[in-house]
């Protein structure tokens, strides 16, 4: 019985040498893929060096020609097997990212339109009691902001410039209705940046903090200018508004944020969210990402 176990031990022993030795032996192929030749080289004269100072120069004289043997037979299938590997990882972690953004979009849709609707159906129905028409007028807007919203969550990647531009006209006519005169709006979008690429809300986004932390904290209330160019291949949207000013305390919710993570997350560091206090007082909100001609 003694005897029978001390074979076992001596099985799971030999077994667990040879597990060690196939994965460093494989760790020892990957980097034999990858290094160059001008390095192994040099590991090679000092492999020699060192065990020709132990006058036992045949275990450098085979580590050379082994690794010279792998490194030519299997190094270049080896590669590419890492290199696609490496780019499988690097498709799923884009994946991920994408999944990601598409997830805080959702997310950010889903606290933004039933607060906006439900304002603006409790506005429709004040107006019915009081002024019919600008009712109507409301009601309409609302139909022409829904217009352009739905399609883009349905589509998702396909967002332009010129839809959230037509999604922002519509947003603020709204606005207006509610706001009254403390509200005057002015676009200066030119038509041939209407096809370029452009994430979806940001800019409805920009456009709520502008009237939220600007604008509805002034009794006279403001106007609100958006813009865009394209400078050395950048495009550039802002978002200016006359307001109280960029409070570096307040708190934006989700909304300044989650446009920085996405942005971080499409774009990495060609794009960035800048906001700034002009001169004449109020906050330039801009929105720089890569410029993509369609």
């Amino acid at each position: 019985m003694k005897q029978s176990m001390n074979w076992n031990d001596l099985a799971t022993v030999l077994r667990d040498a040879l597990a060690t030795a196939r994965h460093n032996w494989w760790l020892f192929v990957d980097w034999l893929a990858v290094v160059e030749w001008k390095k192994l080289a040099i590991l090679w004269v000092l492999v020699l060096i060192g065990f020709g100072l132990l006058h036992t120069p045949e275990p450098g004289v085979w580590f050379m020609l082994i690794s010279f043997g792998v490194k030519v037979m299997g190094g270049g299938k080896r590669r590419a097997e890492l290199g696609a590997a490496a780019a499988d990882r690097k498709a799923d972690v884009a994946n991920l990212e994408r999944r990601l953004t598409e997830a805080q979009m959702a997310t950010l849709q889903a606290q933004v339109e039933p607060h906006f609707l439900f304002n603006t159906l409790a506005l429709i129905g004040q107006l019915i009691e009081t002024d019919q028409r600008e009712a109507a007028r409301v009601h309409a807007h609302l139909i022409d902001y829904l217009r352009a919203s739905l399609p883009q969550m349905r589509a998702a990647g396909s967002a332009t410039l010129g839809k959230q531009v037509e999604l922002s006209r519509a947003y603020l006519a709204i606005m207006q209705a509610r706001m009254k005169e403390r509200l005057t709006v002015e676009f200066r979008v030119p038509d041939f940046l209407g096809s370029a690429p452009f994430p979806p809300l940001m800019l409805q986004t920009l456009i709520e903090n502008a009237i939220k932390h600007g604008l509805e904290p002034s009794i006279a209330g403001g106007h609100i200018e958006v813009s865009a160019r394209v400078d050395d291949a950048t495009l550039i949207v802002d978002v200016v508004d006359n307001g109280v000013g960029f409070q570096p305390l307040s708190s934006d919710g989700l909304g300044l944020a989650n446009i920085h993570e996405r942005l971080q997350l499409l774009f990495g560091r060609t794009a960035e969210l800048v906001i700034e206090s002009p001169a004449r007082g109020g906050t330039r909100a801009s929105i720089r990402l890569p410029y993509t001609m369609m």
